[in-house]
């Protein structure tokens, strides 16, 4: 049985933040495919499918920054935890924040799994091994979402 990739949306508006991402999860042993939204409004349009992105298929993950231009990761995270067609979709607000009223405001707002950007390279990998070995190896995901 071949299974297909998994695919990813990276909310990540740092453009050295996502060429990282891209060649620490190439390492990884899950197949996936990664999209990229620089900003909330991208990923919105994104996830309902809009204007470039109405071929796109819905992503089976979504790695959230919380600091993003135009539309904030909190804001993009209660807009998709609201909406009956999105909220399924496990979302991990990956970000540089430790402050306690930010993890609480995302876990109140459904958030899956909150993480903090290691700023060590070593750790920074290690933080998405733990992603692959969980959230890509151990968590199902529906066939046909």
């Amino acid at each position: 049985m071949v299974l297909k990739p998994l695919e990813i949306l990276l909310v990540e508006d740092s453009l050295s933040d996502v060429i990282l991402m891209k060649k620490m999860l190439k390492q990884t042993l899950t197949p996936k495919i990664l999209h990229v939204a620089k900003d909330g409004i991208e990923a919105m349009n994104f996830l309902h499918q809009k204007g470039e992105y109405e071929k796109q298929h819905r992503p089976d993950l979504i790695l959230l920054d919380l600091n993003l231009p135009r539309k904030n990761g909190k804001e993009v995270l209660k807009e998709i935890k609201s909406d009956l067609e999105l909220k399924a979709i496990p979302v991990i607000v990956l970000t540089t924040s430790e402050e306690d009223k930010d993890i609480i405001e995302c876990y109140q707002d459904h958030a899956n799994c909150y993480l903090t950007k290691p700023i060590d390279l070593r750790d920074f990998y290690k933080c998405v091994t733990a992603i692959d070995n969980f959230w890509f190896q151990f968590v199902r995901y529906p066939v046909n979402y």
